[in-house]
């Protein structure tokens, strides 16, 4: 699992190295790494690491000393580098000593270089960056190589408040922080150079493809249709019957067990997937080992005592798109449950809740704490949160899923693994990664090597038992 820290615990953790090093071995340790990633860098873009130009953006935090360092290390290799000092009066004294004694140079304007690095600010800056440096950036036409974040970016929460720079790549020290996976677009490649620090429990942390593929539930020996879980969908109206087939056609796809499916669409349902065992009503359903709710199924009286009849039995409940409109408007029927639920809002459906603010993670938490739920906040970045708070998030890679009918997809696979018993926190994981990946995944198509063409759901659903197949072919290796 990666892990991602929060700038005070990455400050804390730099505390004791800081006062058991000589004074500036720390820095120079991630300038050393910068310098190697941004040669790299030169070498794959240009083909040459020598004879080529680097321009520096120099804050006067530590980032910028960062840069100057790395700056000096880069020109002994032969790169013609000079730094734009934002205010020279308050620059990294000993960085930049370093730059002008290898044969850097201060420059006024960006000029034309090969590489920019971006050291205008680092983890503890706050807010958009301020009018000269967003001048600056914005005369950059090169790739940036960002120093810890891309500035203008907030390290905690990924929030962008004003100008910012967009990086092609990222070099941090030490620990991945939670902008690196919340702002990952702005963000670029992130490489991490290790420091030497000891950061103890991250904030939250991030599933990785071998373990979505060692926890995604496969038959057994031993096992039969009802062993493998159990998963009842109550989706789709005769004004909305696509949402019960792809909610039902998700979860016939995630796992081996068996699918009830009960509702209005139970014609359209078996006409595409005959293997599952429909019923036009909740009562008449049978016994399931999770349900899904809420796709399609309308918002009027009989929707309400749908949802709470469901919301009444033992079973864990995933609660999704009508469903949550009606349960924010009623919180009290969760309130009472003894089994796990687990909340998929997108950001419109999270504020029918609770205002969502930037801070993400904190929002999802909150949210779970208090509805004694395990939430999972939809979006580029998904963010899931136990009511315990334990917070696992899931980078989709790419905007592809963002279609409709995808989420009703995304429920249909988090009941599945519910079914087939994941945690709430580990289903929500684990289905965020196969269905972003299944997106990215029809996008693609047979040329994986060519740029991606917009999809629907249908292609999406379709693309899922691939997914599942490569993700466990990574827990194989």
């Amino acid at each position: 699992m990666r892990g991602f820290y929060t700038a005070d615990q990455v400050r804390a953790a730099e505390a004791p190295l800081l006062d058991k090093l000589p004074d500036g071995v720390l820095m120079r340790r991630a300038a050393y790494g910068l310098a190697r990633v941004v040669a790299d860098e030169l070498r794959s873009r240009t083909g040459s690491v020598a004879h080529r130009s680097v321009t520096l953006l120099v804050g006067t935090g530590d980032n910028g000393g960062d840069a100057l360092w790395a700056g000096a290390l880069l020109r002994k290799r032969g790169v013609s580098v000079r730094a734009v000092l934002l205010d020279p009066a308050r620059a990294h004294r000993a960085g930049l000593d370093a730059l002008l004694k290898a044969g850097g140079r201060v420059a006024a304007e960006v000029g034309s270089p090969d590489l920019v690095i971006d050291g205008i600010v680092g983890i503890s800056g706050h807010g958009g960056l301020r009018p000269n440096a967003a001048e600056l950036v914005g005369q950059v036409d090169a790739p940036i190589v960002a120093v810890d974040v891309p500035s203008g970016v907030d390290a905690n929460t990924g929030a962008v408040d004003g100008p910012s720079v967009r990086a092609d790549v990222t070099v941090t020290f030490g620990a991945l922080k939670p902008v690196h996976v919340l702002a990952a677009p702005l963000c670029g490649r992130v490489e991490l150079v290790d420091i030497g620090l000891s950061v103890g429990e991250p904030e939250f942390g991030s599933l990785d493809p071998a373990e979505v593929g060692a926890l995604w539930p496969v038959p057994g020996p031993d096992d039969d249709k009802y062993s493998q879980g159990v998963v009842g969908i109550v989706a789709g109206s005769e004004q909305y019957p696509g949402a019960g087939v792809l909610c039902t056609g998700a979860a016939v796809t995630a796992t081996s067990g068996l699918v009830r499916y009960a509702g209005h669409g139970a014609a359209e349902v078996l006409s595409r997937f005959p293997e599952v065992i429909a019923s036009e009503t909740f009562e008449a359903a049978g016994r399931v080992q999770a349900w899904v709710v809420g796709p399609g199924m309308g918002t009027d009286d009989a929707a309400v005592r749908l949802l709470a009849s469901v919301l009444a039995s033992d079973v864990p409940v995933v609660v999704d798109a009508d469903g949550l409109t009606l349960l924010a408007q009623r919180p009290e029927l969760v309130a009472a449950r003894a089994a796990p639920t687990l909340l998929t809002p997108h950001a419109g459906e999270f504020a029918r809740f609770t205002p969502l603010g930037d801070d993400r993670i904190a929002a999802t938490r909150a949210l779970a704490e208090r509805l004694g739920v395990t939430v999972l906040l939809k979006g580029h970045t998904t963010v899931i949160s136990d009511p315990g708070g334990e917070v696992l998030v899931n980078d989709a890679g790419g905007s592809w899923a963002s279609t409709a009918g995808s989420g009703d997809i995304l429920s249909g696979v988090i009941g599945a693994l519910l079914a087939a018993g994941l945690s709430p926190l580990e289903a929500g994981a684990v289905g965020a990664r196969a269905h972003a990946l299944a997106a990215n995944i029809a996008a693609a198509g047979d040329q994986s090597d060519v740029a991606g063409a917009p999809i629907s759901a249908s292609p999406l659903l379709g693309g899922l038992r691939e997914s599942v197949r490569v993700l466990r072919s990574f827990a194989q290796n």
